[in-house]
């Protein structure tokens, strides 16, 4: 992990038979990957820096194995943004799945100069790589596409994952449904931190340590500091594990998972940080486990059946102000598009969006003329009546945007609720100050199973609760599935 730092954002969430049908990532193998990054860097003078051949040979020996398994694998240079003399990042595709669904999993492959870097971060890059041939070895049905990446130059500022990013061209981006990053998995005094851990993709890594009763928290030391930095940065969602730093665990901390008040990692950017003395077995294989659990959870199995959808290209049925309660109610939410961008790669809204479409609301200080202005007040839009099937798992799904303007409150959100016979649930609430302040879209799932066989109808709000800032928001591309 590095010392730069950046901002973030969220998405979808889980299904608890995942659980049952999700393979053991084995602790043996990733152990050996390990001990094989350490025989490494003590080969070439104790480290594998992205400019090393300890480097080289960490590249070669992942290359070779997922080549060896069936994946389509390339070295990617690095010809800009990266330390002169910077070795290659790793990228590994698996056949099969929606090739406009991918979901990343990815880890830095180099080490600091100072030591081989055995939980900085041979363990994420360990996890990665096992998680990648436990997949190849298992071999399911794939519904989504999922790519494994091994960064360069991380430790020199997140530099190979950064230009893999922004070499993504916008198309190519739009089809990355969901980034993880795998940082430091191993701490010796470690905790369990989920990067975003409120947002979908981080709900679905906390589901699999809350089925085995490990409490996490949100990973606030690695903050920025990893390769999940430059896909928050182009919009894509992102989420990850993280076992803990230099950062000293608190007494709460200890009460929660063991250990001693001291920093996570004793060895973090030292040259005592080897293995096996530095990697914690028990983090290490929950990490494995949880990162197994986010895969098969999110890209494979049979499609599921899309019960109802609305794109939004001709939106109808829908009811503004359904509740009458709102206070900045202007007309039928303004169309924008989560796949469009400006030049700069920013999420773009409103009508200046050529062949827009999704529901719309809210206004930025400065922004293009269609938006709406629900400063100081509550917007809402409610479905029309869907009837949903009586059995089976059943999950909505929705892309989502709210930017808060400089001045925002926490008390701002951005809620969707389902209407159902017994009243009114919220599914989801993102909220705060802080939130999405550069205006990125997210994707969202969450279970409407409880209400099989019921008429139900979504509610989306949007609001400035303070009266003091600008909001805006939107939905687009709402789909209900079963499975």
């Amino acid at each position: 992990m590095t010392l730069a730092a950046v901002a973030t954002l969220a998405v979808p969430a889980t299904a608890n038979a995942a659980l049952l049908a999700t393979p053991d990532v084995p602790l043996a193998n990733q152990k050996a990957h390990v001990q094989q990054f350490q025989n490494i860097a003590t080969a070439n003078g104790g480290n594998r820096r992205s400019t090393t051949a300890g480097y080289t040979a960490s590249v070669t020996y992942v290359y070779n194995q997922l080549s060896a398994a069936g994946f389509t694998v390339v070295r990617q240079n690095c010809t800009s943004g990266c330390t002169s003399g910077a070795g290659p990042n790793v990228i590994a595709d698996w056949p099969g799945g929606d090739a406009n669904n991918v979901y990343m999993f990815g880890a830095h492959l180099d080490s600091v100069s100072a030591g081989p870097g055995a939980n900085d971060n041979a363990s994420g890059s360990a996890t990665v790589l096992e998680l990648a041939l436990t997949l190849a070895r298992t071999n399911p049905q794939m519904r989504n596409h999922v790519r494994f990446a091994f960064w360069t130059d991380e430790e020199q500022g997140l530099n190979g994952s950064e230009f893999y990013a922004n070499s993504l061209s916008s198309t190519e981006r739009a089809k990355i449904k969901g980034y993880f990053n795998f940082d430091m998995v191993g701490s010796v005094n470690g905790g369990y931190f989920i990067n975003r851990i409120s947002s979908g993709v981080g709900q679905v890594l906390k589901a699999y340590y809350d089925s085995i009763g490990v409490p996490t928290e949100e990973n606030s030391e690695g903050a920025g500091r990893s390769d999940d930095a430059p896909f928050n940065a182009i919009g894509v969602q992102t989420s990850g594990v993280a076992a803990g730093a230099s950062r000293v665990k608190t007494a709460a901390q200890v009460t929660k998972w063991g250990g001693t008040q001291s920093a996570f990692d004793p060895c973090y950017h030292r040259a005592c940080d080897t293995y096996p003395s530095n990697v914690s077995d028990t983090l290490l294989n929950r990490a494995g486990d949880a990162a197994a659990h986010a895969l098969w959870t999110l890209a494979t199995g049979a499609p599921p059946t899309v019960v109802w959808s609305d794109t939004f290209e001709t939106a109808t049925g829908w009811t503004v102000n359904p509740t009458g309660a709102d206070t900045a109610t202007t007309g039928a939410w303004e169309r924008g598009d989560p796949e469009a961008t400006t030049s700069s790669g920013a999420k773009q809204l409103g009508t200046t969006v050529s062949g827009s479409n999704g529901l719309v609301t809210g206004r930025l200080a400065g922004s293009a003329a269609g938006d709406y202005d629900i400063d100081g007040g509550t917007t809402s839009v409610r479905s029309p009546a869907i009837t949903l099937p009586a059995s089976g798992t059943l999950n909505v799904t929705l892309s989502w945007y709210l930017a808060h303007g400089s001045n925002s409150s926490s008390a701002d959100f951005f809620r969707v609720s389902v209407v159902h016979s017994g009243g009114t649930t919220a599914l989801f609430t993102q909220a705060g100050a802080a939130t999405n302040r550069n205006g990125a879209w997210g994707q969202g799932t969450w279970s409407l199973s409880a209400y099989a066989g019921q008429s139900v109808r979504l509610l989306i709000e949007a609001a400035d609760a303070s009266g003091a800032s600008l909001v805006e928001a939107g939905v687009d591309d709402v789909t209900i599935t079963q499975s």
